[in-house]
C-alpha cells in the first residue's frame, strides 16, 4: 500500500475491507477525536494525544486504544495483540464488517475520550539501565567509534537498537540484525526514528 497523506486516502488505497475501514472511520470522526495519519495509519486525538489507531491488515482490520487497558470492557472483546511486549495497548479486529456492534464500539470509544480527558495513563515502569546485546558489546571491541557513536544516543534508544538484536532466535539473525543497526547507529539514526513525529 502506499503512504497516504490523510485519512481519506489511506481508506482509498486499502485494496480489502475498505466497507469495515468507512463504518469504523465514520464512527469515529462522529466524535470530537481530531484524525491524523501517525506511523502511516489513522490515529485519533484529543490535544495531540492518542487516544485511538486503526490499520487494515491482510486478516483483519484492527482498531486499538492506546490506554485500552483502562477500559471497563464489560463485553470482554479486547484482545492484547502482544502479550508478553504490549502493556496498555488494547484491539479489536474486525473480519466483516456485519461484526461491528455499532453502539458497544461508540460506548468503548466515548469511555477511552474521556479517560484521555481524565488524563488517565498506566504507568509503563521503564528499567534504568540498558542490557547490550553481546554481539554488540563484540561490534564495539572491533570499533570504538560504533561504541561512541551508540553512547550518544538516548538509553531509550540504545535500548531499542539493543532490544532490536537480543529478540532474534537464531544467531544467523542476530548477525544480520547487527550488519542493519551499524550504519544506523553510525549515521546517528535511531532504530525507529522513521516511525516518530509521523
Amino acid at each position: 500500500m502506499q503512504r497516504a497523506n490523510t485519512v481519506d486516502e489511506y481508506i482509498l488505497n486499502t485494496k480489502a475491507r475498505q466497507d469495515i475501514l468507512l463504518i469504523l472511520h465514520d464512527l469515529l470522526i462522529s466524535t470530537e477525536l481530531t484524525e491524523t495519519i501517525k506511523w502511516g495509519a489513522p490515529c485519533y486525538t484529543i490535544n495531540g494525544k492518542n487516544v485511538i489507531g486503526l490499520a487494515a491488515f491482510k486478516a483483519h482490520v484492527a482498531i486499538w486504544f492506546f490506554q485500552g487497558v483502562l477500559l471497563k470492557d464489560e463485553a470482554e472483546v479486547l484482545i492484547n495483540a502482544q502479550d508478553d511486549k504490549t502493556k496498555a495497548l488494547r484491539q479489536l479486529r474486525f473480519q466483516n464488517a456485519d461484526e461491528i456492534d455499532a453502539q458497544l464500539l461508540m460506548d468503548y470509544i466515548n469511555e477511552a475520550i474521556e479517560n484521555e480527558k481524565q488524563q488517565k495513563r498506566v504507568k509503563i515502569n521503564r528499567p534504568k539501565s540498558v542490557n547490550i546485546a553481546p554481539e554488540l558489546k563484540e561490534a564495539f571491541k572491533e570499533d570504538s567509534g560504533l561504541e561512541m557513536a551508540f553512547k550518544s544516543f538516548t538509553p531509550g534508544k540504545q535500548r531499542e537498537f539493543s532490544n532490536y538484536i537480543i529478540g532474534a532466535k537464531q544467531a544467523k539473525t542476530k548477525q544480520s540484525r547487527l550488519m542493519k543497526v551499524i550504519p544506523m547507529i553510525k549515521q546517528n539514526v535511531g532504530l525507529n526514528d522513521k516511525y516518530r513525529n509521523c
